[in-house]
C-alpha cells in the first residue's frame, strides 16, 4: 500500500506535505475538485474527486465504473490487531526507520512470505467475471486461516482486506461487484500483520487476453521495479533507487505516477520515503532496514484524482497503469527480497 509523494524534492520541513517532521499521506485531501501531477508544484495534492463522465470513452474501453460495496468482513478475536485497527484513523508516517536485528528478521521474513503467498493465490483467481469483491473474500480468508491480519481492513477506514486496482486505477481501489472483464489488467495490493510485523507485496496481472502495447507496459514496470532493488545495499544512496527506475522509464516513453514506496515493518508506513523518480532527497541504506519498492508507470498523464470514496486514485485521462511491489531488506552487499515466493 503506497504513499502520494509529496512535493518536489528535497523532501524536508520546508516541504508543505511536510507536518512536525512527518510526510502526510495523499488521503490527507487537500481541496475537492483539484489534481495532481508529479511535474507539478502542488504534486503533493491527490483529491477527493468526481469520477469520469459516463458519456466519456476511454481508448476503446468503458471507463472504470465503481460497483457496489459489500459489508466489511469480519476477523476472529484471537487474531492480534495492529494498533490503528478499530480506529479509522490515517496514521502519520513513522518517522522511525524499520531496523531489525536477528529475531525480528525471522518474523519480518515469516510475515513477508505469507504475502508472497497470498498474493500468488489472488492471482490464480484472476479471470474475465470474477468480482474484486470475491477476490477480496479469498484473500481475507485465507490471511486469517494463517492467524494473520489483512493490514488494510480498517486502516484509515479502509473497508477491505486487500487493494484491486483495474485499469486506470493506479491504487488503492475497493474490491465491489464489479466484474473482470476480458482485456483487463488488474494490480492486487496484499499486506498482512503476521506476529506484530506487516509484508507488503503487489502484482499486475492480465485478465484473459491482453494487447501488446499493455503488456509492455507490464513488463517494463516489473523491469523498473528490479532495477530499483539492484541499487540496493549498505551504504547506497537512496536517490539511486529513482535514478535506476527513471533511467529504464525514459527509455519507454512511460510515465512514473507521483506515489512512494515506503520503510515496513512493525509499522505498516515509516520512513524512509522511496521516491521511484529523481530525486535530491539525502540518505543512506543500511544493513538490516526494510523498505518497499513500488512504482507505478502510467501510458498517458501522471496527472490523477480520487474518487469520492476518499481511496480509489484514478488517472485524469483515463491511461491505463501497472503496478509491482516488494519489500526488500538491505544487507551489506545487496538486498534480500523478502516477498518472493
Amino acid at each position: 500500500m503506497e504513499l502520494l509523494a509529496s512535493a518536489p524534492p528535497p523532501l524536508f520541513p520546508s516541504s508543505p506535505c511536510r507536518r512536525s517532521g512527518t510526510l502526510h499521506k495523499h488521503f490527507h485531501a487537500v481541496a475537492p475538485g483539484k489534481s495532481c501531477s508529479s511535474g507539478e508544484t502542488s504534486r503533493t495534492a491527490i483529491c477527493r474527486a468526481a469520477e469520469i463522465h459516463g458519456s466519456e470513452q476511454v481508448k476503446g474501453r468503458e471507463p472504470l465504473r465503481r460497483g457496489t460495496v459489500s459489508p466489511r468482513l469480519k476477523v476472529p478475536d484471537h487474531i492480534p490487531r495492529p494498533p490503528y485497527d478499530g480506529t479509522d484513523h490515517v496514521p502519520d508516517v513513522n518517522p522511525d526507520r524499520q531496523m531489525h536485528d536477528s529475531e525480528s528478521i525471522v518474523r519480518m521474513r515469516a510475515a513477508c512470505k505469507l504475502a508472497a503467498r497470498v498474493l500468488q493465490y489472488a492471482g490464480t483467481l484472476v479471470k474475465p467475471s470474477m468480482t474484486t469483491d470475491e477476490i477480496d473474500r479469498a484473500v481475507h480468508r485465507m490471511i486469517i486461516d494463517a492467524g494473520a491480519y489483512p493490514s488494510p481492513l480498517g486502516y484509515g477506514g479502509f473497508p477491505k482486506s486487500v487493494c484491486t486496482s483495474v485499469n486506470e486505477c493506479i491504487c488503492h481501489g475497493i474490491p465491489d461487484s464489479r466484474a473482470l472483464r476480458d482485456g483487463d489488467i488488474i494490480n492486487i495490493d496484499v499486506t498482512v500483520y503476521l506476529n506484530g510485523y506487516h509484508g507488503d507485496t503487489s502484482r499486475t496481472y492480465f485478465c484473459g487476453e491482453v494487447d501488446e502495447p499493455t503488456k509492455q507496459l507490464v513488463k517494463v514496470t516489473e523491469e523498473c521495479m528490479l532495477r530499483g532493488i539492484s541499487a540496493c545495499k549498505h551504504g547506497a544512496s537512496f536517490k539511486t533507487i529513482g535514478e535506476r527506475i527513471s533511467e529504464h522509464v525514459n527509455r519507454y516513453g512511460y510515465s512514473v505516477d507521483p506515489f512512494v514506496g515506503h520503510g515496513v515493518g512493525t509499522i505498516f508506513h515509516s520512513e524512509p520515503i522511496i521516491w521511484h523518480t529523481y530525486d535530491y532527497e539525502p540518505g543512506f541504506m543500511v544493513a538490516g532496514q526494510t523498505f518497499t519498492i513500488e512504482p507505478t508507470l502510467s501510458m498517458g498523464s501522471t496527472r490523477c484524482e480520487v474518487w469520492d470514496d476518499g481511496w480509489t486514485a484514478i488517472t485524469v485521462d483515463g491511461s491505463l497503469n501497472a503496478q509491482f511491489e516488494h519489500t526488500v531488506l538491505v544487507t551489506v552487499d545487496g538486498a534480500e527480497v523478502l516477498t518472493e515466493c
